[in-house]
């Protein structure tokens, strides 16, 4: 288990690291979360979701990804709520207070959820080795214990060989690493066998003494430092990533504006974008800097009629009709697409109070909210593109069509080459589309290359196997897997 001494310490990108370093080994892993609160998530084989970030973990390890790989996940509605994913699917939406508690409401319980988190690892672990586990925040929050379904109860459970990952980079290294292991009790401390510092800058040597003082402090190895990687691109987990994405257009590149939506969810559809070298993909609710874009997507929502309400609140609604109108690409997925009908209808309060909102009125269509949620992989052709291109479904609601669209699409409506809308995730993973987007730029795309995302999915993998490998005592790491040292 890699757990952490805090939240965004790198404990995914490690995890993921490992699951293809020991794929590379030769050995079958899999990857391991309790329970991951996430917005980002994925469709499996069978129909079921999961985090995103397993989901990566998965494709490192080079193993289909499955609902045992994180059977529990958490979608936030609000700062207080959130829909709670047992197993794949939907049990329904809990208050926070509800959640923890001992008993929530519905007869689920937390005995019960440990219960079946346990179960899911059981499985996993019949069929793959290793098992790569990653833990959610800090494993010392003390208050928390009593409720822990993801960190040490368990490690404990899996008789895991913990690996505690610190961030060097926000400072404060050698308290967050001793203080962690201090605070645990005897019998979760005994299970931490390695340490990991992550996002070291500069020259690694640097930090020898500082590595041999913390190994004299806690007893234990430091078997990995780490450096910030800078040229290793791998899915982010959270919106955290977010705060750091570009804000403006540039001159030059076809600019691409995605819609900051308060609720935002799968924003990891734009990856591609961020790195192809034709596009400059930014991220706003500025009127000011939609109006520049040459093409504006609206993502997937959480809370879509929520956010339908805040884009007519702070002026992005007319921005984006005026930009439409101006002859500017509007491209909406999942609850983006939604937004883009006439209206939103929720009778049966799936989202909240508000039964009827008016959409942007760019698409002749109609979403009805319900309890059930879709979540399904798909293959398809896009428009008469003969390629076989390929994405997921995730959502809850049905959008119809007032009149008929006049061209086949996948999963949405195509009004014409400038207004289309769709519920597939990761359809702009297929260059078909990128292309299509793409085809009235050439000034600005003259000499770019082509972008082949699944070939620098693979290249960032192995890139980043590599560091990691080259900077970590893989011998004391092997040896401690197979049990053949302890910690001091």
């Amino acid at each position: 288990m890699f757990a952490g001494t805090g939240s965004d310490v790198g404990k995914s990108v490690v995890a993921t690291a490992f699951c293809r370093i020991f794929k590379e080994d030769g050995y079958q892993p899999a990857p391991f979360k309790a329970q991951n609160m996430a917005l980002n998530s994925y469709a499996t084989p069978e129909g079921l979701e999961i985090g995103r970030a397993q989901a990566v973990q998965a494709e490192a390890a080079g193993v289909p990804c499955h609902t045992d790989m994180n059977p529990l996940l958490l979608k936030p509605n609000s700062d207080h709520t959130s829909q709670v994913v047992l197993n794949g699917r939907p049990i329904g939406n809990y208050h926070a207070r509800e959640y923890f508690g001992e008993e929530t409401k519905g007869g689920i319980s937390r005995d019960m959820l440990r219960n079946e988190v346990h179960l899911a690892f059981d499985r996993l672990a019949s069929r793959y080795n290793p098992i790569v586990m990653e833990g959610a925040g800090s494993i010392a929050e003390i208050n928390l214990r009593h409720r822990d379904l993801v960190n040490m109860s368990m490690a404990m459970h899996a008789h895991a060989d913990v690996i505690l990952v610190a961030d060097i980079d926000r400072g404060g290294v050698f308290a967050s690493v001793y203080g962690t292991i201090m605070l645990l009790p005897p019998e979760e401390r005994k299970l931490i066998k390695g340490i990991i510092i992550n996002k070291f800058r500069g020259d690694i040597s640097l930090f020898d003494e500082g590595r041999r003082m913390i190994e004299e402090l806690c007893g234990i190895p430091v078997l990995a430092v780490l450096p910030y990687f800078r040229d290793i691109h791998i899915e982010e987990e959270d919106s955290v990533s977010l705060e750091m994405k570009s804000r403006e257009a540039l001159a030059g590149k076809v600019n691409v504006a995605v819609v900051m939506l308060r609720h935002i969810s799968n924003f990891t559809d734009f990856d591609v974008l961020e790195h192809d070298e034709r596009v400059h993909l930014f991220y706003t609710n500025n009127t000011e800097e939609i109006q520049k874009a040459d093409i504006i997507i609206i993502p997937g929502s959480k809370s879509t009629i929520a956010d339908m309400i805040e884009l007519r609140r702070n002026g992005v609604a007319q921005a984006i009709l005026r930009a439409s109108h101006d002859g500017k690409t509007v491209m909406g997925i999942c609850g983006g697409y939604q937004m883009m009908g006439e209206e939103i209808l929720d009778p049966d309060h799936v989202e909240g109070d508000v039964e009827r909102m008016p959409g942007l009125g760019l698409l002749p269509t109609r979403t009805t909210m319900s309890g059930e949620k879709r979540t399904v992989q798909s293959s398809f052709r896009f428009l008469d593109y003969p390629d076989e291109c390929h994405g997921y479904e995730i959502h809850m609601g049905e959008t119809c069509a007032v009149r008929d669209s006049s061209r086949n699409f996948p999963a949405g409506y195509y009004l014409n080459d400038n207004c289309f809308g769709t519920y597939m995730h990761g359809i702009l993973d297929n260059s078909v589309v990128i292309d299509h987007l793409l085809r009235t730029f050439s000034e600005k795309t003259k000499g770019r290359r082509q972008f082949d995302y699944a070939a620098y999915k693979e290249e960032q993998y192995a890139k980043l196997a590599a560091e990691t490998r080259k900077f970590t005592d893989m011998d004391k790491l092997y040896d401690i897997l197979k049990g053949k040292t302890k910690a001091q």
